[in-house]
Parts: C-alpha cells; structure tokens; sequence
C-alpha cells in the first residue's frame, strides 16, 4: 500500500558521503588564510549557517578570495574524495518513476549543494531544492520541510523526511511528517545512532526495500 506521496532527502551524509570532503575544503582556506588546522570538532562547530556564512564571519576581508578557493577545492576534490552511497541511485530512479515529489532540504548554501548533486548526478531527479540560501531559519526549523509541503499542497502525514542527524528528525517532527535518520555514513552513525526517529536504516539496501514497499 502507497504510503508516501512525497519524499525530502538531506545531502551530506544522506546521499553522499561528503564529510570529509567538506572538512577539507574548510581546512584548505583555513590553513591559507587564518594560517591553522582545524580539528572535526572544531569544523562540526560551526554547522548550522551556510558556508557562505561561515567563510563571511571567519576571512572578513579575504572573504572573496577565501570563498572562491573553497569552492574551487570542494569542486575539484569531489570525484576523489565524495561519492553517492552505492546503491541510492536506483532507489531514486524508483521513486521518480512513480510520479512522487522528490525534494532536497539541506543546510548547505546553494554552490555546493549543486556541485554534489550535478557530480553524483542526481540533480536531473529532484523537483524542488530547498538550501540554506532558500530559508530565514535553518535546520532544526521546519522551514524547508512547509515549503515542500506548501509547493505540492501535501497532507505532512504522507510525507517522509530522510536524513542523517539529529536537526532532520527534530525538523521533520516539528512539520508533522514522518522520519527516517540513515546511518549508512561512518560519521553519522558515530554520532547520531541513539535519535528517535520514525524509522531508522543503517544500510541502503534496508532502505530501499522499505522504499520499494511503500510507494
């Protein structure tokens, strides 16, 4: 029986495995700009406003430079350092294939969140993209999850929000749509295994056959 008529996914960790990826690219104009090496814990830190806005607080007048070559790395390095997990991408043709809404919700800013999908080739399949350009209010606000809802005139009950941390299910709970937190990711699953979702996959293929089950 067709459980969902629509479907948000969260990027890093989620579709691809872009952490470490991420954590080089910041330390790449960190070590050339502020002249250090930041720690995971440190980059982990400053999570929650986009990129943009982190470079803008951290390089103040070298934020041109320092946004161009982050970019530029991040860009550069991801074929080598950041891939879709094996085996989403015929889940995703699935879900298109059924006529569901498919929308992205991610606290990344805009750049990099079209770098990831254009270069695990995804972007062709999402009909609405939600970033942390798109929104006042970041992640563990619902915001992105209403505009989706909003856009397709969606019942939230129907609806399945699927990330990898904790900010996904506490935005998913509070718009009223169901949860899933995947822990397929190394990073992920060290920090976020013990969060009560709705559902919970610590592999793609679990996921996948409740997706094929329920669409």
């Amino acid at each position: 029986m067709k459980q969902f008529d629509g479907i948000i996914f969260d990027i890093d960790g989620t579709l691809a495995a872009t952490h470490d990826l991420i954590f080089a690219s910041f330390n790449h104009v960190a070590e050339k700009y502020l002249h250090k090496h930041l720690t995971t814990e440190e980059i982990v830190a400053l999570f929650g406003p986009t990129e943009d806005a982190i470079l803008k607080d951290w390089m103040k007048e070298h934020y041109d430079s320092a946004r161009d070559d982050y970019y530029n790395f991040y860009e550069a390095q991801h074929n080598e350092m950041a891939q879709i997990f094996p085996g989403l991408y015929d889940t995703i043709e699935l879900i298109k294939s059924k006529n569901i809404p498919l929308g992205i919700f991610t606290g990344k800013g805009k750049d990099s969140s079209l770098i990831t999908l254009k270069a695990i080739d995804l972007l062709k399949y999402f009909d609405l993209i939600i970033t942390g350009d798109d929104v006042e209010e970041h992640k563990p606000s619902p915001e992105g999850i209403h505009k989706f809802l909003d856009t397709y005139k969606l019942e939230p009950s129907r609806v399945l929000m699927i990330g990898d941390a904790v900010f996904d299910v506490i935005a998913a709970r509070e718009a009223g749509v169901q949860s899933a937190l995947v822990l397929w990711d190394d990073y992920s699953r060290s920090k976020y295994s013990d969060v009560d979702a709705d559902y919970v996959f610590r592999s793609v293929n679990e996921f996948s056959l409740f997706i094929s089950n329920n669409i």
